[in-house]
């Protein structure tokens, strides 16, 4: 489907059809003249490529119209700020040597080789000109060359010279498909004046394309965020480089509104307010990437083991546990080394053998399922552990707790017949899904992960497995009736899988626990069970993780709810406030019933005065602080002061406890 909502208008160079938003070219043209009177239109999509709409377009073309607001409109738009900001940067810094310049999320970078890293005066200084060029409305013209006319044209630009090199050999993951891909090599000239007789090529850069028609369209929803050192390609053997950041939208007023998300963002950092409530914190004395949980951290924590050791419990999971550290054998057996050797620790020598810290539990849940004789009748099978596992993530990425070395999952492994397989998946969506609404989390859709037929290195199993397993995964996953959204590539090297996507308060999207089917482990350990017929049999393993990991889970949940946990998972679930000394007793004994009911009370007994500690308990984000003076203790209450400041006068103690129990009962947030 198109990204526009309505039909488009006729035009005399071809025919509309409504339904797939679509143009049929009848005579020849280009897409400038074919969408002329579509100002929203950016390039077009032509049998599944994007191409700049300067490009000639032949009878019976069939062109699909991509707008500015549509992602992949935005992806052009990013893409053609970034060649913006490499003129600029070239125009103040002569000097300067190009890298990659790629769009991301929500922006772009653009990578340079420059004497002085830039700061944050020198981004003014870029913002600036990359605006001069922008009112300029310099044309983006694509010209074909060869290999030998780039390397004359780029003789003095040695990471292009080397991009060059590459074509088919480009890559997704480190920027440089944007710069050149498996075909033909393209320059983009960047064009003042174009169309008459003083057009001027002032600026040009190697790339693939497609672009806007002019820097014109980027208008002023650009702005440059911060430059940070990276890697040429990402590889630490190469030349570390300057990357310059900046983000781009079709609008000033969607910038401003992305710039306010991106404050509320920071505001809910759960870095930063896991310090402020003293929850966790890191320490190099330990390592990157390994949290130390605080009391009031370890109170949440619990909080969330507790309920999804009972959850699973309740789903027939039977709990198990498995040691830290294995021979790494076991990871060879099942395929794990080499794929994810990269992000294992290093091996250890000890007593002859080979071992390794745990990076994944599933091996060895297969041992325990082979350590007897199965039958049909014990499957489903299903095992559940809470799982540490170490992974060796690059320092670059390890942020917070929503990438750590050391990571606890909520993992289960379910052992079942083909037959029930898809009723196990729905099974396991269902129960993730529950978890999720459980926490606060509502607003979600599924990611269906599939393999990549173009890279059989990375795969193993075979064809018909794999057809067989994404057909249940999705046919499973459009049952729910949730957007299953396609993931091509992503799934793991076993098999497929369905990851659940949810959304936090402020919109953004966060991966959260996934529904692995694999038929590759079962065969390499040689599972097997006794079937009806007496003849021995290989089941289907089928890997799923509620939370994913309880630390990731947990950043997200101090995100969402900026800190304010609702009461259920709080800390410290009511702190009691006397209005003078006097009354200190009277709120202990409150506290004392509460405790008796399983809440987390405490009471200020603190030298500071009543005011300071109402702040601290805002600070802290206690949903309820009971507060108790001369006429509350007259008429046997409390006054309930909320988290928004708002306060409720002579609530009956008795009223206040049940009011309290109830809302950690029902999970509310107040």
């Amino acid at each position: 489907m198109s990204d526009v909502a309505s039909p488009m208008p006729p035009n005399p160079a071809g025919t509309n059809d409504d339904a797939q938003q679509t143009v049929t070219v009848q005579t020849p043209t280009t897409g400038t003249e074919l969408f002329s009177d579509r100002r929203d239109v950016v390039v077009m999509r032509v049998d599944g490529e994007l191409l700049d709409l300067s490009r000639e377009l032949a009878p019976g073309t069939v062109v699909e119209p991509v707008t500015i607001g549509s992602p992949d409109g935005l992806a052009v738009l990013r893409h053609s700020a970034a060649h913006v900001l490499a003129q600029a940067v070239q125009q103040v810094t002569p000097d300067a040597k190009l890298g990659i310049g790629p769009p991301v999320t929500d922006g772009f970078y653009y990578d340079f080789d420059v004497e002085t890293p830039f700061t944050p005066e020198d981004l003014k200084a870029l913002d600036k000109a990359m605006a001069r060029i922008i009112r300029e409305g310099q044309t983006f013209r694509r010209r074909v060359v060869t290999e030998d006319e780039a390397r004359a044209e780029l003789a003095g630009e040695p990471y292009k010279l080397e991009l060059i090199g590459l074509k088919g050999g480009s890559s997704d993951e480190d920027g440089s498909s944007v710069e050149v891909g498996g075909g033909e090599l393209t320059i983009y000239d960047n064009v003042r004046g174009a169309g008459r007789e003083s057009e001027t090529v002032v600026w040009k850069d190697l790339c693939r394309g497609p672009h806007l028609p002019s820097t014109r369209l980027i208008g002023n929803g650009v702005q440059l965020m911060r430059n940070a050192a990276a890697y040429w390609r990402g590889s630490e053997k190469n030349p570390m480089l300057q990357r310059v950041y900046g983000t781009a939208w079709p609008s000033k007023d969607e910038l401003k509104a992305y710039l306010e998300r991106l404050a509320e963002a920071e505001r809910r950092d759960h870095r930063k307010l896991g310090a402020e409530l003293d929850l966790f914190s890191f320490h190099d004395e330990v390592g990157s990437g390994l949290p130390l949980f605080h009391p009031k951290g370890g109170v949440i924590k619990r909080e969330m083991e507790d309920y999804v050791r009972r959850r699973h419990i309740e789903e027939g999971f039977e709990y198990v546990g498995t040691p830290h550290v294995t021979k790494d054998g076991l990871f060879h057996t099942s395929g794990h080394l080499p794929y994810y050797a990269d992000t294992m620790f290093p091996e250890m020598d000890l007593e002859g053998s080979k071992y390794r810290l745990k990076a994944m539990n599933c091996p060895m849940h297969n041992l325990i399922f082979s350590s007897r004789g199965r039958s049909y009748r014990e499957l489903p099978l299903r095992l559940f552990e809470f799982g540490t596992v170490y992974r060796y993530e690059k320092s670059g990425v390890v942020q917070g707790l929503t990438r750590v070395r050391g990571l606890t999952q909520d993992d289960s492994h379910s052992y079942v017949t083909p037959e029930q397989a898809p009723g196990e998946v729905k099974h396991l969506l269902n129960f993730m899904m529950s978890v999720l609404t459980d926490f606060g989390l509502t607003d979600f859709y599924l990611e269906l992960s599939t393999r990549d037929d173009s890279k059989p290195d990375k795969f193993v199993g075979s064809d018909e497995d794999w057809a067989t397993a994404t057909k249940v995964l999705e046919e499973v996953g459009r049952e729910t009736g949730l957007e299953l959204v396609p993931d091509p590539g992503g799934a793991a090297f076993y098999g497929p899988k369905i990851s659940v996507q949810t959304k936090d308060a402020i919109g953004r999207t966060w991966q959260m626990g996934t529904v692995q089917y694999d038929f590759n482990q079962p065969a390499r350990f040689g599972l097997e069970y006794t079937g009806p017929d007496g003849t021995k049999q290989q089941p289907v393993m089928i890997h799923s993780a509620k939370f994913g990991s309880i630390e990731r889970f947990m950043g997200v949940l101090i995100e969402h709810y900026a800190g304010a946990f609702p009461a259920w998972l709080a800390p410290v679930q009511v702190l009691a406030v006397p209005v003078a000394e006097a009354f200190d007793d009277y709120l202990k004994d409150v506290v004392a019933q509460l405790k008796a009911r399983g809440i987390r009370a405490q009471v200020d007994l603190s030298d500071d005065r009543f005011g300071k500690k109402i702040r601290n308990a805002s600070k802290e984000k206690v949903p309820f602080v009971l507060i108790a003076g001369g006429e509350d203790v007259e008429a046997g209450a409390v006054s309930f002061r909320f988290r928004d400041g708002t306060q409720e006068n002579g609530v009956p103690v008795a009223d206040a406890i049940e009011r309290i129990v109830a809302a950690v009962r029902d999970r509310a947030q107040v």
